[in-house]
């Protein structure tokens, strides 16, 4: 059992249902984590792996498949134990299910559901949603991308960036602007005027993809329940739910080794973990896991009792994040120079937390979603 796990007793807050799907989760990254350090290494996105997790039943969780029945609790640690093994493999489970298919469920019609969700609840079928665009970011209300009206159906011209899957995708959700406002559609990726391009050279992510879209006329099809860009955010606010629990997977996998180690690596006569700046460092990074945890389980009471709204959301995306980044850093630094060497998977969660801290909403972003619930003011 994890060091860090056991200290914080939550077994004991679990169900058996919800153990049980934490076990097939940690089964499942358990294969991953064979080859995670040389996917990592050559940038490689293992498709085989998608079957893996449809078959253990954790894509689109909540939405459709053999995980139709999860509770918020059970997708979190489905989450959090991805993320302990890579980022990259939260964060499809994040695109594949909140994104694209519950963009369908949600806001999609009874035809678009029975179309896509079986296929792509058993992996058979991959998803993508496209929102960001180069010089949006953080600000989706600008998108430049335009859909006008081609008889009974529509043409979409722009482009998007950091578009998770979408080189591999099957389908896409895909936002632009329209003369009634913001709408949300349906792409096919063989239409001829899709098209995705991995990004490449990333220090981050590198066992996913993420890419450029250009969208050249591209034949699309309405999301009847997609009005505006309020249906797009809770599309978000339920993959930063998946990013509060994913956080601390990575968190937990750097702690676990600075705690290891301080007890076999030996210094001054004795183990580093008897040392009592080993021990301050520790305890703090403990601390921080233990309230993010804690923060974790109460977004999933509050999902389950559908008062999921973005405050929280907000708080848990920024706090479970950057307190996760500090857990990282601290457990490099007991890992001394071996600390960013392969030999430990520390390095490798860290760049990734970095990517996670830009993605979904900055830290500057959720700091103001917070200061205007709090103050009734914007400063956006």
């Amino acid at each position: 059992m994890s060091a860090t796990e056991a200290a914080f007793g939550l077994d004991s807050l679990l169900t058996d249902e919800q153990r049980s799907w934490r076990d097939r989760a940690r089964i499942a990254g358990a294969v991953i984590a064979e080859t995670i350090d040389s996917d990592a290494e050559s940038a490689v996105f293992r498709r085989e792996y998608v079957r893996l997790l449809a078959e253990a039943g954790l894509i689109g969780m909540g939405i459709a498949g053999p995980g139709v029945g999860a509770d918020a609790v059970s997708y979190g640690l489905a989450c959090y134990e991805l993320e302990a093994v890579d980022t990259s493999w939260r964060t499809f489970l994040s695109v594949q299910g909140p994104l694209a298919m519950g963009a369908i469920a949600k806001l999609g019609s009874p035809q678009q559901r029975e179309r896509w969700l079986p296929g792509m609840a058993a992996g058979e079928l991959l998803g993508c949603f496209c929102l960001t665009e180069p010089q949006g970011g953080s600000d989706p209300a600008a998108l430049e991308t335009t859909a006008v009206r081609d008889g009974g159906s529509w043409r979409i011209t722009g482009t998007k960036r950091w578009i998770g899957l979408a080189s591999v995708a099957d389908i896409a959700v895909v936002w632009a602007k329209t003369d009634e406002g913001i709408r949300g559609f349906l792409v096919e990726a063989t239409d001829p005027g899709f098209a995705a391009t991995d990004i490449v050279g990333k220090f981050a992510l590198r066992a996913s993809l993420q890419c450029d879209v250009v969208l050249d006329g591209a034949r699309a099809e309405e999301l009847p329940g997609a009005t505006g860009l309020s249906a797009a955010f809770g599309c978000l606010t339920e993959a930063r739910y998946g990013i509060a629990w994913g956080a601390l997977g990575a968190a937990r996998a750097c702690l676990d080794a600075a705690i290891e180690r301080s007890r076999t690596r030996e210094v001054f006569g004795g183990p580093i973990g008897a040392k009592q700046l080993v021990q301050a460092r520790l305890a703090d990074a403990f601390v921080e896991y233990d309230k993010g945890m804690l923060l974790a389980l109460h977004l999933a009471a509050l999902k389950d009792a559908h008062a999921l709204a973005p405050l929280p959301m907000s708080v848990g995306k920024l706090n479970n994040v950057r307190e996760a980044i500090r857990i990282a850093s601290a457990a490099r630094e007991v890992l001394a120079g071996d600390g960013v060497t392969d030999e430990f998977p520390v390095m490798r969660h860290l760049a990734n937390l970095e990517a996670v801290r830009t993605y979904e909403g900055t830290d500057d972003i959720h700091t103001l979603v917070i200061g205007r619930a709090l103050t009734g003011l914007s400063a956006f």
